[in-house]
């Protein structure tokens, strides 16, 4: 069997093998008691413990090479001299998880750890799997992507008609709403705005169809309104909360190898940002679009957006 072969059937079971773990708990309230923060800086939710707990057996039965980089547990690599890593968000969506919604995804992307920094451009393999349905969606860089449902991008360019998402959950409404406020209220009628909690399953709308573009730019806000970061460390108890590269791993590559566009905040490519961290140092402001055309327009609407922030806040 070939190491292609291997690393794409190992990814896609690892997804699988977690989404048969949650599924059971799916809207359970028992899920939802708070344990420590996980490395990432999040709360840890029983559901998520129980999640960690099987990557870490998975991991350990069926691919002892690799290391592993998850969201509570940061890097976990016992040998050092791992071959491989895997990049898993167990459950990128845990608040919809615990209510029982469809937008809860396993989140799984293999990249070498040939010099033990790996970047985005690494990313081999991604798979992103719905844990209530198990639909799914499998990127191989450089050979498109795979699914239960084939990728159909959608063709809108017309900002006062866009489907879009936009992530709220640890960001400080008032100054997000200020930056994204023209989009909101341009698509307000001939559009569609969704907060999905989960950017996985977000993005991965935009590779069936559903939604035109998905817009987080809460690291962006940081870096150019720095008063912004005090307003991010009190609606995150301390904690800055934007995405992290295991939110952004596995959908960044379904969606780019579908033939959309996905960039940092400012319009930048994603490929050089490190793999293997969290914090804000490592997080991502993202602006996901189903064309280039389409991107080009979101970006100078968040351009426009950050200016009235600097206005405010500056």
């Amino acid at each position: 069997m070939s190491e292609r072969v291997t690393h794409d059937q190992l990814v896609l079971t690892l997804a699988r093998r977690l989404r048969e773990t949650v599924l059971p708990e799916l809207g359970s309230h028992s899920g939802r008691e708070q344990l420590a923060p996980g490395a990432g800086g999040d709360v840890t939710f029983a559901v998520d413990e129980l999640a960690e707990a099987e990557l870490a057996r998975f991991i350990s039965d069926h691919a002892p090479r690799f290391a592993f980089y998850s969201e509570d547990r940061g890097l976990v690599s016992p040998a050092g001299d791992e071959t491989h890593v895997l990049v898993v968000d167990p459950i990128d969506g845990t608040r919809p998880a615990m209510a029982g919604l469809e937008s809860a995804c396993v989140a799984v992307a293999l990249a070498p750890l040939d010099d033990g920094e790996p970047t985005m451009a690494d990313i081999e393999v991604g798979c992103v799997m719905e844990i209530k349905t198990g639909a799914w969606f499998l990127a191989r860089r450089g050979e498109g992507v795979l699914g239960t449902h084939p990728a159909e991008l959608s063709t809108n360019v017309d900002l006062g008609s866009i489907f879009w998402a936009y992530g709220f959950r640890g960001r400080p409404a008032r100054a997000t709403t200020e930056v994204l406020a023209e989009l909101i209220d341009g698509s307000s009628v001939g559009g569609g705005t969704f907060e999905l909690g989960s950017q996985a399953f977000a993005m991965t709308r935009v590779v069936s169809g559903q939604l035109d573009a998905v817009i987080e730019v809460g690291s962006r806000m940081i870096d150019d309104v720095p008063a912004m970061l005090d307003q991010f460390l009190a609606v995150g108890r301390g904690e800055v909360l934007n995405n992290s590269p295991y939110d952004l791993a596995a959908p960044w590559l379904c969606l780019t190898e579908a033939g959309g566009v996905v960039s940092d905040g400012w319009g930048r490519p994603l490929d050089d940002r490190l793999l293997l961290g969290s914090g804000h140092d490592f997080q991502m402001s993202s602006i996901s679009a189903a064309s280039r055309q389409l991107h080009e327009l979101l970006v100078d609407a968040i351009d426009a957006g950050i200016e009235r922030l600097q206005a405010v806040f500056g």
